[in-house]
């Protein structure tokens, strides 16, 4: 364990900003992760996943601490649930193509979602009608305070539509260590219903799909739509899809008779913030070195060189916009630090 000083986060981020850490130290055990907790000399810290759901918009005056806690464990088996625990600094991805190879179902819908398994249960992450909630065990999660682990249930994370308690009342207050999720091993239960896997499988000829085809299905659509990072820096869907009233939602109807909805409850709809930054025009908008994907409006994306508060910018006038036009507030889904 060795701390650096003056350190370029470049490497540590999807978006490829070059913020810079005054101090950064990398952890790869528990232990050494509550010993650099613990440093008097540094009192203000900033814990570092993998870097895909931030946008930095300026230099870190503080220890940056990138958790990088391995390994990929089966701990439990039953009839047909396997209970397989990973460290948080696993790769989202590779840990949904390892329980792919040992037949694990479950998490297949959420292949190639960047970032680390430690930020899963903190986002809630999802796609094509999964989120981690849906499999979610446990997670356990160093207490900054007490330095002691503590286990999260499902219940004790108290998910939301991206959000947790991690996000709420337990910010800043716990560190994940490791995630548990519960699969199956062979009566797998198939998600096809949401967005364009049916027709994706149909394109690639398969009428009996298996849980790889399903992730292969998704790679491919995603593949279609979003930049890969390492090409475009960007951090995914940069929005959260905006839930309005009925009343809300039929007074603009009236307006744009082919808005896009998904009902929520009986009262209220979901409406895709993509459907409203396009609307809006940005979609493929470039200013200077940044911009709005040209094939997903979710997007914002850092071409080169674009500093952070140049994308921050860009994402408070898609905001104003949307809010003159349709009067309906869209949220960031990722943290702006």
């Amino acid at each position: 364990m060795h701390i650096q000083e003056n350190i370029s986060l470049k490497p540590y981020n999807t978006f490829g900003l070059d913020a810079r850490a005054r101090y950064f130290v990398k952890v790869e055990s528990i232990q050494d992760l509550k010993e650099v907790l613990s440093l008097d000399a540094h009192p203000e810290k900033f814990i570092l996943g993998g870097g895909s759901n931030m946008l930095l918009t300026k230099d870190l005056d503080c220890l940056v601490i990138h958790v990088a806690l391995k390994g990929i464990e089966v701990v439990d088996e039953k009839e047909n649930q396997v209970l397989v625990k990973a460290g948080a600094g696993e790769n989202w991805h590779q840990f949904v193509l390892w329980c792919l190879e040992q037949n694990f179902g479950g998490i297949e819908n959420l292949s190639l979602i960047p970032g680390n398994v430690g930020a899963a249960p903190i986002q809630n992450i999802g796609a094509y009608g999964i989120e981690i909630k849906d499999v979610l065990e446990s997670c356990e999660a160093l207490n900054i305070h007490t330095k002691e682990i503590e286990t999260f249930t499902k219940e004790h994370c108290q998910f939301g539509y991206r959000e947790s308690v991690f996000k709420q009342d337990k910010k800043n207050s716990y560190v994940i260590v490791s995630t548990t999720l519960a699969l199956t091993k062979d009566d797998h239960q198939l998600h096809m219903e949401y967005g364009a896997i049916t027709a994706e499988l149909e394109s690639m000829s398969i009428t009996n799909p298996t849980i790889q085809d399903i992730s292969k299905a998704v790679i491919s659509i995603r593949e279609s739509k979003l930049p890969n990072p390492k090409e475009i820096g960007n951090s995914g869907s940069f929005f959260k899809n905006p839930v309005i009233s009925k009343t809300h939602f039929e007074k603009l109807q009236n307006k744009f008779p082919g808005i896009p909805n998904y009902e929520v409850s009986p009262n209220e709809i979901k409406v895709p913030a993509g459907w409203l930054i396009e609307r809006s025009g940005f979609k493929g908008k470039t200013f200077n070195d940044y911009g709005v994907h040209k094939k997903q409006a979710l997007v914002l994306v850092n071409y080169g060189n674009a500093k952070g508060s140049d994308i921050l910018s860009l994402a408070l006038l898609i905001q104003k916009t949307i809010k003159q036009l349709f009067g309906i507030t869209i949220e960031t889904e990722v943290n702006i630090i």
